[in-house]
């Protein structure tokens, strides 16, 4: 069998899994609120940890985002330049010294700062592709607050919408993410859940009450070949696995040599084994080792909208196309008027009297 025939039966089987999923629950338990769904759309969410509003956003808004996204990167982004800083972005088991001792990555979380593909720049810090936008493999985490193009996006009367047909009372938005997927060179997305890296207390006990949701927006056609995102319907019940901490041995006990953030595993950590990784036989196809263990592939249009809560067990491969791949991502959390708090432990931590952009209306 080709290549091609190969990933066609990929999508194929993907999209037949998709459409094969058991009917939304009415009656089931919103995963974020006290209650049942409240909605068709909140239904299938709750029950199945996701839902994929198609042509969330038309052909010029894309186009919007991707055109303000070069200009921002040919205008704010020096690679080499040795009065800036640089830095790449992991998720493999490399993650921890990569991000988990940078400053530069703490310092992002209300601005716009760009992060490279692992192996794209020299070790002079020079990009090794002919563009240096093709070098990158993220922007964040402030583009929402920092950018009239994002931030109008982010705080539409479409997200709010949305959000609060979903279960979101007082949504706030702690973080952003340009993500690019480079042609040839995008790494993958490791297995995870968004609440490790955000997750939220509850207000009045402070005990872990998790509110994270994901909109991760295409802006580009997002297919098998170019790394596309997998889910694990159902996975959202299965609790949070570990949490990304700031560690208190370098923030509390003054230790330099120690790393600033560190991974704490919670009760659930042993109940997956790729955790962190790809499950075995995740590529090449047919990728038994993805739906052996309950994985399926979301393809999207650009302007399709995909939507899932913090524990949702999700991944992407890497990018093995010519095309690219590059999507807009906003996490949200529900703020202290739901009874949730942002827990002291996160890494991404604003000034003293600085709040969280409040989409609530």
């Amino acid at each position: 069998m080709t290549q091609r025939a190969q990933l066609d039966e990929l999508s194929t089987r993907g999209a037949e899994l998709l459409a094969g999923l058991p009917p939304a629950d009415t009656g089931v338990e919103s995963w974020v609120k006290t209650g049942t769904s409240t909605s068709e759309d909140a239904a299938y969410f709750d029950t199945h940890g996701f839902t994929v509003q198609r042509g969330f956003v038309d052909a010029e808004g894309c186009k919007a985002m991707i055109e303000r996204m070069t200009s921002l990167v040919e205008s704010s982004w020096h690679p080499g330049d040795k009065s800036q800083p640089s830095a790449v972005f992991r998720t493999d088991s490399e993650q921890t010294s990569a991000q988990g001792s940078s400053d530069y990555f703490l310092d992002s979380a209300d601005r716009i700062h760009f992060f490279a593909e692992k192996d794209a720049l020299d070790t002079d810090g020079n990009v090794k592709t002919s563009e240096k936008l093709l070098a990158l493999n993220k922007a964040g985490h402030g583009l929402h607050v920092c950018d009239d193009v994002f931030r109008a996006y982010s705080t539409s009367d479409k997200i709010r919408d949305l959000v609060k047909s979903l279960g979101w009372a007082d949504p706030v938005i702690p973080q952003s993410m340009y993500i690019f997927k480079q042609p040839r060179i995008g790494g993958e997305v490791t297995s995870h859940q968004d609440s490790c890296f955000l997750h939220t207390e509850d207000v009045k006990t402070g005990e872990a009450k998790q509110s994270c949701l994901g909109l991760w927006l295409a802006l580009h056609d997002a297919t098998v070949e170019n790394g596309c995102l997998w889910v694990r319907p159902g996975s959202h019940r299965e609790g949070l696995r570990r949490r990304f901490n700031r560690n208190p041995a370098h923030f509390e006990g003054g230790d330099n040599s120690a790393p600033q953030m560190v991974f704490a595993d919670n009760d659930m950590a042993e109940s997956v084994k790729w955790e962190g990784e790809l499950p075995e036989g995740s590529w090449p196809p047919p990728s038994e080792g993805l739906f052996k263990n309950g994985f399926v592939p979301v393809e999207c249009k650009a302007g399709d909208l995909v939507v899932f809560p913090g524990t949702l067990d999700h991944l992407s491969l890497p990018n093995y196309s010519a095309l690219p791949r590059h999507t807009f991502q906003l996490h949200l959390v529900d703020g202290e008027g739901a009874g949730f708090k942002w827990s002291d432990t996160n890494w991404l931590q604003y000034g003293a009297g600085k709040k969280f952009l409040s989409i609530a209306g």
